[in-house]
């Protein structure tokens, strides 16, 4: 059972080589999205996950079945599949949420807060300021480069 899963845990790492590879930035998933303002600061709709979702690096989101995600861009183009959004820990004093883009085939909306009418250009950000809480490029660490 354990060999099963460093087996599994092996698979999945070379699957996905991870953030920057080459110390390259990634590329973007779109060049314009929709937001309900010019910052992508306010959130679209909350919508609950009908799967679990594996990020496969710093700029997507971790989502478990059944948790309540909060969208606030979805992608346009060629990234028209991903949203934006952000999700809370099992309990609200967990911390801080997490930020993420997540297909938008595993959630279900089901509540709009305020409609998508703007459209916005993208950059490293999934929220309009491009920064997590402790001041770094959203989504990731200080030591990894995502756009």
């Amino acid at each position: 059972m354990a060999w099963s899963l460093v087996f599994l845990g092996v698979v999945l790492l070379s699957a996905f080589p991870g953030p920057g590879a080459g110390g390259r930035p990634m590329p973007k998933l779109a060049d314009r999205k929709m937001c309900a303002d010019e910052e992508c600061s306010h959130p679209i709709s909350m919508a609950v996950a009908l799967q679990d979702y594996v990020a496969p690096d710093c700029r997507f989101l971790t989502i478990h079945q059944g948790q309540v995600v909060y969208v606030f861009s979805k992608l346009k183009g060629r990234g028209r599949l991903f949203w934006g959004g952000s999700v809370q820990g099992d309990y609200y004093g967990d911390g801080a949420a997490r930020l993420g883009y997540f297909p938008s085939s595993i959630v279900r909306e089901d509540q709009t807060l305020k409609p998508a009418k703007t459209d916005v250009k993208t950059d490293v950000s999934i929220l309009g300021a491009g920064k997590n809480l402790e001041g770094g490029p959203l989504g990731c660490s200080d030591r990894q480069r995502c756009s």
